[in-house]
């Protein structure tokens, strides 16, 4: 059916808000019994820190062990509305999200540490959004407390209770949910432990890099030729996309917001040698990392590192809204692919990532006996 732009953009999410959802009032009430700031504030001697945010699959500095006592953390997300090419075919897509990527933003705290985030929704945007942190203990996540209409900004601060890896996600109510979170607006929190990482036995555990892999089902509507549409806005893709949505089959699973965005001359690199965490998230449907030629070391499968890590994963499952890690040392030289192990996905729908490692080739762990050649007869 039909749909005028103003509904599609606004309507729908306001029709939600009135359910009891969220509100896209000018005020932006919170709903009844939530006050709009918390009656109590962490005490004012809590040192300030200011993170600089960077763009996936790199995580901005951080230390593994907290040297200093909790702090509140201060960063900044920036909605970003814009259309992205998601293919070597030129295929578009009226993306939305948070500084401009997808995913948005890793951001690093240490358990006990408060987040404090200023969410700017620029005038020049023409849609509500909000954010909803799983890390977060509060209804909705604080998805009531952020939704903010184009022209406004608001801050909220949550302590972070819990290690681990977390969601975070647009949710400005009802049918927008989705489409805002497979549009592009997901990322991840990671909580580290005061005393960093430990396997299952107390052991510490370190890495010399991290990446952040942020797994993104898309819905990009076709015509009845089979051929993907393109549209002058997200409000004129809606009814479109909501119908694609429905069969919940995707059109694209990528990395990173692209098919290639993290292979090829953007390949993550390392070394022989060196341990490297990797962060996959997805925020809508289940998903199975495996690293082709490697294995998960330490496999924290929930994201949860509280819990002891699972250990000589080949594959680990990453459930839909939620984030897991994965430490491995990398042992032999090469171009490792890192897939969704759903090869369909990885293969068809552009599932797929590169490792990129340096270093000296070691024979006990792999040789080739013989190089291909005629099959010998008697």
């Amino acid at each position: 059916m039909n749909i005028s732009r103003r509904f599609a953009l606004l309507g729908v999410a306001g029709a939600a808000g009135a359910a009891g959802l969220v509100s896209l009032s000018g005020t932006n009430v919170p709903p009844a019994g939530v006050p709009a700031i918390a009656d109590t504030a962490p005490p004012v001697a809590l040192r300030r820190e200011k993170v600089n945010l960077v763009a996936p699959p790199l995580v901005h500095p951080h230390n593994q062990v907290a040297n200093q006592p909790p702090a509140i953390k201060e960063f900044k997300l920036t909605v970003e509305e814009k259309k992205i090419v998601v293919d070597e075919d030129g295929t578009t897509m009226h993306a939305m999200t948070y500084n401009g990527s997808i995913p948005a933003p890793l951001m690093v705290v240490h358990e006990g540490d408060y987040i404090e985030l200023t969410l700017v929704n620029p005038a020049t945007n023409t849609m509500a959004h909000n954010i909803d942190f799983h890390a977060a203990t509060g209804a909705l996540g604080g998805a009531a407390l952020t939704l903010i209409n184009p022209g406004e900004q608001t801050v909220l601060r949550f302590k972070a209770t819990r290690p681990g890896v977390f969601v975070y996600h647009c949710a400005p109510g009802g049918p927008m949910i989705p489409w805002h979170v497979v549009s592009g607006m997901s990322g991840v929190v990671m909580v580290l432990p005061r005393d960093g990482l430990k396997d299952a036995q107390g052991r510490p555990l370190h890495y010399d890099r991290v990446y952040y892999v942020g797994e993104s089902d898309f819905y990009i509507p076709r015509d009845e030729k089979g051929k993907f549409k393109t549209y002058e806005s997200a409000g004129e893709a809606y009814p479109d996309m909501e119908q694609t949505m429905r069969g919940l089959v995707p059109s694209h699973v990528v990395f990173n917001g692209k098919v290639g965005a993290l292979t090829g001359k953007n390949a993550m690199t390392s070394h022989v040698g060196e341990t490297v965490l990797i962060v996959h998230s997805q925020a809508n449907r289940d998903t199975r990392p495996h690293l082709i030629g490697g294995h998960g070391d330490y496999v924290w499968e929930s994201g949860k590192f509280s819990n002891p890590p699972e250990t000589n994963l080949e594959t680990w499952f990453v459930r839909g809204g939620s984030a897991g890690a994965a430490l491995y040392t990398f042992r032999q030289p090469g171009v490792y692919a890192y897939v969704n192990h759903n090869l369909i996905e990885a293969a068809l729908l552009g599932a797929t990532a590169h490792f990129k490692v340096d270093g000296k080739w070691n024979d006990d762990l792999m040789t080739q006996v013989q190089a291909p050649a005629p099959i010998k007869t008697a």
